[in-house]
């Protein structure tokens, strides 16, 4: 039996990740709570720690003997971010190296990253970016990621510790934070409530339900080893007037789409099309998202 530790691993996509790799595993847990535990089923392999990532010592604590580390833990959520980026960026940039210096300390060999997809800015979305496009991240979340993944580049290569950056592409599914685009939606045309569209909803996301992104995860742990940054994406982009009128649709709500000008603390993270490219995630796995959007949002709300 193996021993993980899966910082903020008590949020959305940790979650999940923890429950997959608890049944098989001993799983260590450093979370800070601020929006709860959304693990469904903690069971006696899995071990939680209320803590801070930036506390170095305690990373160190719970990473001895830990075949690897999947780095989580982050501040999530626009509307944070835009309020908080000092503290956003800080525990990025302490996150990232005190998991390093503990996997270099403790012998661990690999060490998995959630980036974000936020990385390749806004131009490049003109087309579906693969990894090795030139990146031009403008929010103080993106850039704080992409620092990350140069940060491991440099470690995985003067270390020889496989670090694996995965830039995500708007995961959703079931647990997922209320503040997010699919949940609040949801919520509005269950409550047959107006459905607030920033411009005119033309802007489009490529939504990848949970269950895809947790096998990618699992595995790129089991088959890859050294310095790889990788997409984990659908491939299929989705307009957000048209999200709101699937969601309407599958509620049988009643509820009217109501569209108002992006406030400007937003506009940074305003993104006109974003579809990601998935090519090296399959070629290097034989594996990628295939779950379509009405299934999985069928899936999440039990539809």
């Amino acid at each position: 039996m193996k021993k993980f530790l899966v910082t903020g691993g008590a949020g959305f996509i940790g979650s999940h990740l923890v429950e997959a790799l608890s049944k098989d595993n001993k799983v260590i847990v450093i979370d800070k709570f601020l929006h709860g535990n959304k693990i469904n089923n903690i069971n006696k392999n899995i071990k939680l720690i209320k803590g801070d990532v930036r506390n170095y010592k305690l990373v160190k604590k719970y990473s001895k003997n830990c075949s690897c580390i999947f780095h989580l833990a982050a501040f999530l959520g626009v509307d944070y971010v835009s309020k908080n980026h000092l503290e956003t960026m800080e525990t990025e940039f302490a996150g990232i190296h005190n998991v390093c210096k503990a996997a270099y300390k403790n012998k661990i060999k690999k060490i998995i990253y959630s980036s974000t997809s936020g990385v390749y800015g806004k131009e490049q979305f003109k087309n579906s970016p693969k990894e090795n496009v030139k990146v031009a991240p403008e929010s103080s979340y993106a850039m704080a990621k992409r620092n990350a993944e140069l940060y491991l580049k440099y470690f995985s290569k003067k270390f020889n510790i496989s670090c694996i950056a995965l830039r995500l592409f708007n995961v959703y599914g079931p647990r997922q934070d209320g503040r997010m685009i699919i949940p609040r939606i949801f919520k509005w045309s269950k409550n047959n409530q107006k459905i607030i569209i920033y411009n005119k909803g033309l802007q489009t996301r490529d939504f990848t339900y949970i269950d895809d992104c947790i096998k990618s995860i699992l595995l790129i742990y089991k088959k890859l080893n050294g310095y790889y940054i990788l997409n984990i994406a659908k491939g299929k982009d989705t307009r957000i007037v048209d999200l709101a009128k699937l969601i309407i649709k599958l509620n049988k709500s009643k509820s009217k789409i109501v569209f108002k000008k992006i406030p400007k603390n937003l506009v940074e993270f305003e993104v006109k099309k974003r579809r990601g490219n998935s090519y090296l995630l399959y070629k290097k796995i034989k594996y990628k998202p295939l779950t379509s959007l009405k299934s999985g949002l069928k899936s999440t709300f039990k539809i």
